[in-house]
């Protein structure tokens, strides 16, 4: 009967251990727009989740007309994206190919904004790592 009774309690507490931990907070944002609403949504959010959820990783990939959120002459809130970008689970990610197309290149980013390959594919893959998607659109 203590045998039983033990292993009741061995596994109520086991079980309480595994609720009581949060699940990982990872979200990627997709922006491809340039339009500065969209580009102050995309900071307002990022802020938001970082300040609720200090553990969070969010990560911001633009491509197409989006690139400017991360460009020092275009962004509107560059001094929030260079501030953000300090923060070690944020991160801001830029398609290779969208600059190619637009003919920009690496020293007009700015400060803490990385390049990616293909912004698509960093998407999909953050996906496929189990990271939630949210496309910033007004």
């Amino acid at each position: 009967m203590r045998k039983n009774i033990f292993l009741a309690l061995a596994l109520s507490f086991s079980a309480s251990l595994l609720y009581a931990q949060k699940p990982d907070y990872k979200v990627v944002f997709d922006l491809t727009s340039k339009d500065s609403i969209d580009q102050k949504a995309a900071i307002r959010w990022i802020s938001e989740v970082t300040e609720n959820n200090p553990d969070a990783q969010v990560e911001i990939v633009t491509f197409g007309l989006g690139t400017a959120l991360m460009l020092k002459e275009k962004s509107i809130v560059g001094d929030a994206v260079t501030k953000l970008a300090q923060n070690k689970n944020v991160s801001f990610k830029i398609c290779s190919i969208a600059m190619k197309n637009q003919h920009l290149d690496n020293s007009m980013l700015l400060p803490g904004v990385q390049t990616v390959p293909d912004g698509i594919y960093e998407i999909i893959s953050k996906q496929r790592e189990g990271w939630g998607y949210i496309k910033v659109a007004h």
